[in-house]
């Protein structure tokens, strides 16, 4: 048995692996992130993967004997899934236990953005906050607002049940549900739908000139999901006053129009990112290949 991951991971997976199959090969690299390009997969019964790994057809070409695709994240965007299941490939993720740590993110980005954070922290470090000011850097008091949810899942209930504790009305939606009135009655939006061809640019110029005036646009989902020239747009014309963005359509590069604008509080995928989640992350992974390995059916399973 061969277990290769492209990723060192916050959990021993050789030993948890090597417990039970003490014959088995494990492949970790020691530190940070190796891209599939460099790996020989050709005699790998089982791979640990992220969202940075894209598996399409001709990856599974290349390890013939594959049998799991762990994916450390709950999106699977990035693998081709009808050619994992042609291939005979179980494909799993990582639910559930993220969801706290991704709603509490989102919520922080909705306060950064609805109180103007990034303006402010880059004032005082730039040296140039002149002191209290009765109308320095105004933003929107949550308590009172509408929060829109579109993706009413794990993630998009949680947020919903904390936004409800700050006072916010919440309206939601799930992803293949008409979206439209919710963009129309909300202060803020916040994504928390998968990306698909369904919700691709799902929030579109059109969508953003639906939104009243002064908005927020919150997204912990994933980039696809906007069209982040029509958000440039919207924060530049001031129709939006602000967004709050934990992702991108072509991480990790982000659109320049973004980077430029003051009212974009930008973060770098950090929704899961705490000690907690990744590590039970990483925990269900190495579940997910010892289950399939020793002949189980794992848990998550997302192939059809």
């Amino acid at each position: 048995m061969r277990v290769v991951a492209t990723a060192n991971l916050p959990i021993d997976l050789a030993a948890q692996v090597r417990a039970v199959l003490p014959a088995a090969r494990v492949e970790v690299p020691v530190a940070g992130w190796t891209g599939l390009a460099a790996l020989d997969l050709t005699a790998a019964d089982a791979l640990v993967c992220l969202l940075l790994d894209r598996i399409d057809a001709a990856v599974l070409a290349r390890a013939p004997r594959l049998r799991v695709i762990a994916n450390c994240a709950v999106g699977v965007d990035n693998i081709d899934l009808p050619a994992a299941a042609a291939a005979g490939v179980i494909v799993t993720n990582t639910p559930d236990v993220l969801t706290e740590a991704t709603a509490e993110f989102a919520i922080a980005l909705l306060f950064a953005a609805a109180r103007r954070l990034g303006e402010g922290e880059r004032l005082v470090r730039a040296g140039a906050w002149p002191g209290w000011r009765l109308d320095q850097l105004l933003g929107m008091q949550l308590a009172g607002k509408t929060l829109g949810v579109i993706g009413f899942g794990r993630i998009g209930q949680a947020v919903a049940r904390r936004a409800g504790a700050l006072g916010m009305r919440v309206i939601a939606v799930g992803s293949h549900e008409p979206v439209d009135p919710i963009f129309a009655a909300a202060d803020a939006i916040s994504l928390h739908c998968p990306l698909t061809p369904a919700t691709r640019h799902l929030v579109d110029a059109r969508r953003l000139a639906l939104m009243r005036p002064g908005g927020i646009l919150i997204n912990t989902a994933r980039g696809g999901c906007v069209d982040e020239a029509a958000l440039a747009d919207a924060l530049a014309s001031g129709h939006l006053a602000g967004a709050g963005l934990d992702v991108y359509a072509h991480e990790p590069a982000i659109h320049p129009r973004l980077l430029a604008s003051p009212r974009a509080v930008l973060a770098p995928h950090l929704g899961s990112a705490t000690t907690e989640a990744r590590t039970q992350m990483a925990q269900l992974c190495a579940d997910a290949v010892i289950a399939v390995l020793t002949g189980r059916r794992p848990a998550n399973v997302v192939t059809r």
